[in-house]
């Protein structure tokens, strides 16, 4: 598979899951520690860092280390992309 098509991938797969969509949720308030996404959600620590691993490798999230915390955010950056992403995906071409 192209690799552009395998990065666009990436996105949809972060949005195609409902515990990466309620992490969403919980980011909309702004940035959040890893340990109180963890607590609210009622997994396992690698179950989470899964969740995230693909959310931030689809740029959607953006995380920063604090010591020993992670915290995480919404990119917006990110966001834009994947509504741009999903506007040309979805764009009606006219057949020449």
């Amino acid at each position: 598979m192209h690799s552009q098509h395998m990065r666009n991938a990436q996105v949809f797969k972060a949005l195609c899951e409902g515990n990466r969509l309620t992490i969403l949720e919980l980011l909309q308030g702004g940035e959040e520690c890893a340990c109180r996404i963890l607590s609210t959600l009622h997994i396992s620590q690698p179950t989470l860092s899964h969740h995230m691993r693909i959310l931030v490798e689809s740029g959607i999230v953006s995380a920063r280390k604090e010591g020993k915390r992670t915290y995480y955010s919404i990119s917006i950056e990110g966001v834009q992309s994947a509504k741009l992403l999903l506007d040309d995906l979805t764009a009606l071409k006219s057949r020449l």
